[in-house]
């Protein structure tokens, strides 16, 4: 897998899956969107530790550095 997630776009991507995470603990109790926002979460945070994109090689876009 080549890289093509950029250092902001994964703490972008780090800062909206603690959000989701919180939105879906705190805010959200004891409802099927649970599910969805854990699940999104999850997928944010995978993509930046991989910084590996999948959508991201569909749609042709490239967001490292070329030191990355």
């Amino acid at each position: 897998m080549k890289k093509n997630v950029g250092k902001t776009d994964k703490i972008i991507r780090t800062i909206a899956a603690a959000a989701l995470f919180y939105v879906a603990h705190q805010v959200v109790t004891e409802n099927p969107w649970n599910f969805v926002l854990y699940a999104f979460g999850v997928v944010l945070i995978l993509t930046s530790i991989f910084s590996y994109c999948g959508l991201y090689t569909f749609l042709g876009k490239n967001t490292c550095e070329k030191g990355d």
